[in-house]
């Protein structure tokens, strides 16, 4: 396993960027930074929902692979309230992001749609 350091600048797309950066097969260990808009689905929810304001990123996790990432946050508003949800194409960063990513060299992810959950669920091949 090696790790990739990023830091993703003022008015990146958390999800896009992270997209472009995504190896074969990773797994985001942390994430942290704050977001200006954020786009979450929720919970059960068919569709995101978006807030713009002062967020602030607690944790990002994942999975990264070429066929896109399955990306979890959690975040608090200026008031403090915490929570969070799937991380959606438009969360922007609004001062920085700092990601921490694995890479697995002898791994491939991909994805495919899992009949049982309607997703496109991640697929595991191991290289060597």
């Amino acid at each position: 396993m090696d790790v990739l350091p990023l830091r993703l600048p003022t008015g990146a797309d958390l999800r896009m960027a992270l997209q472009q950066a995504a190896p074969a097969a990773a797994f985001v260990l942390a994430g942290i930074g704050s977001l200006s808009v954020l786009k979450l689905r929720l919970a059960g929810a068919a569709d995101p929902t978006e807030w713009q304001g002062d967020f602030e990123l607690l944790t990002l996790c994942g999975s990264l692979s070429p066929d896109g990432p399955h990306l979890h946050a959690s975040v608090a508003d200026a008031e403090g309230r915490v929570f969070g949800g799937h991380v959606a194409a438009g969360c922007i960063v609004r001062t920085t992001a700092e990601v921490l990513i694995a890479v697995l060299a002898d791994w491939q992810f991909n994805r495919a749609t899992d009949p049982a959950t309607g997703y496109a669920e991640l697929i595991t091949q191991r290289l060597r």
